[in-house]
């Protein structure tokens, strides 16, 4: 099952990461400047702020039928890109497949507390993410080749029709652990002694506005605001940032814009593995999660000194480093929806924390489209390191373990 939803991962970010990298060409294609380009990742960033409207349908229809709508959606509106003519179109379209693709953090949250008892949860929610960094690092070799052999219009439909053919995998393969007839009674048994009794769900509707009182609910919310404009910023700027600081070209960014989120996706493990090991040295869950990120955050404080390297080379090594300590302490904060909320809100809840988390980048996105030209890149890239200190601080200082009444 964690196979089949990291590959839905990979698809949802391989759609996501086409344009960014085959914005060089396009830009000068369509002639759309930097300013209009940013335009363009807001609309994105604006309607994937619709998470908690994501989360809420996949909680009230059921995962499986949910999640394959969503995912067509998705794969259809990013072989439309290719059809685009100027920088309003491709608004329009990113501003659809933000709402199509805010889909996919809720429901493999979702997926994830339903199959996976809570000692697992965290590596299960690892292994999820790493298809979020193998689609962004599978985006620019492919995306390239698609460029050079044919045109950046071919990269669009190719990238979508793979999430098409992911749909089929999905309805045929997944199933609730209730229902899934190859289930055996020993995993099942696994599955539910593992998992907190208080945070069962008790097969109600999740409420926003209980969630919205919930101070856990702003403990993982607010640090998502702050730390997730660092994978937006290596998701939609790096290949720019490339191309017109470090003087890439496509076969360049071809050969080294894959490596931040080949890091990332080590990330992705790391950050499970700490949990564990504080774990069997005694710390419970919530702090071993705690801890984990605020590794992560020290980590980020390398990609300050992005803008000031004279090496490209040593530019990538730091971002690199970003991608592994960003996904070392978002797949942490991530999962704590699953630990710190009941299984009937859990979609809800981690949509309503991604809505927090792409505000962050959406602002940012904007900062940096309006800014750029006057300030250049090193600005952004020294917040990112402070905005993730700031980050741990809050996790601390919010979220409270759960205690079976703070559910009800």
């Amino acid at each position: 099952m964690i196979t089949l939803i990291m590959l839905g991962a990979v698809i949802n970010y391989l759609t996501r990461s086409t344009l960014a990298v085959a914005a060089p060409t396009l830009l000068q294609e369509l002639q759309i400047t930097t300013q209009e380009y940013s335009y363009i990742t807001a609309a994105f960033q604006a309607t994937i702020m619709l998470q908690p409207l994501c989360g809420y349908l996949l909680d009230v229809i059921g995962l499986k039928l949910g999640f394959a709508i969503f995912a067509t959606a998705w794969s259809i509106i990013c072989m439309l890109h290719g059809l685009a003519t100027n920088w309003q179109m491709l608004a329009v379209l990113r501003g659809a497949l933000g709402l199509a693709e805010g889909s996919a953090n809720p429901a493999g949250m979702k997926a994830v507390s339903e199959w996976f008892p809570a000692r697992e949860r965290g590596m299960a929610g690892g292994i999820y993410n790493v298809g979020a960094s193998f689609g962004s690092m599978l985006a620019p070799p492919l995306v390239v080749w698609a460029i050079l052999y044919y045109n950046w219009q071919s990269a669009f439909v190719i990238t979508g029709a793979l999430g098409l053919i992911w749909v089929a995998a999905w309805l045929l393969l997944y199933d609730a652990p209730k229902k899934h007839r190859r289930l055996s009674l020993d995993e099942a048994r696994h599955i539910t002694a593992g998992q907190e009794a208080h945070l069962q769900g008790d097969g109600t509707r999740p409420s926003i506005l209980s969630v919205l009182k919930m101070r856990n609910f702003w403990g993982i919310a607010l640090p998502r605001f702050l730390a997730d404009p660092a994978w937006g910023t290596l998701s939609f700027w790096v290949p720019l940032y490339l191309t017109t600081v470090r003087h890439f070209d496509l076969a360049q960014i071809a050969m080294f814009a894959w490596l931040p989120f080949l890091a990332a996706d080590l990330g992705c493990l790391f950050g499970p593995v700490v949990v564990l090991a504080l774990q069997k040295r005694g710390v419970r869950l919530i702090d071993a999660r705690r801890g984990a990120f605020t590794l992560g955050a020290c980590m980020m404080m390398g990609v300050a000194f992005v803008g000031f390297v004279d090496s490209p080379y040593a530019a990538i090594a730091l971002l690199s480093l970003a991608g592994f300590a960003h996904q070392t302490l978002s797949v942490t904060v991530i999962t704590m929806s699953s630990d710190l909320f009941r299984r009937n809100e859990v979609a809800t809840v981690a949509g309503m924390c991604g809505t927090f988390g792409n505000l962050g980048l959406l602002i940012f996105s904007l900062l940096i489209g309006g800014l750029m030209a006057s300030v250049g890149y090193t600005p952004f890239f020294v917040s990112l390191a402070v905005l993730d200190l700031v980050a741990a601080v809050l996790l601390w200082t919010l979220v409270r373990e759960p205690q079976p009444a703070d559910t009800k």
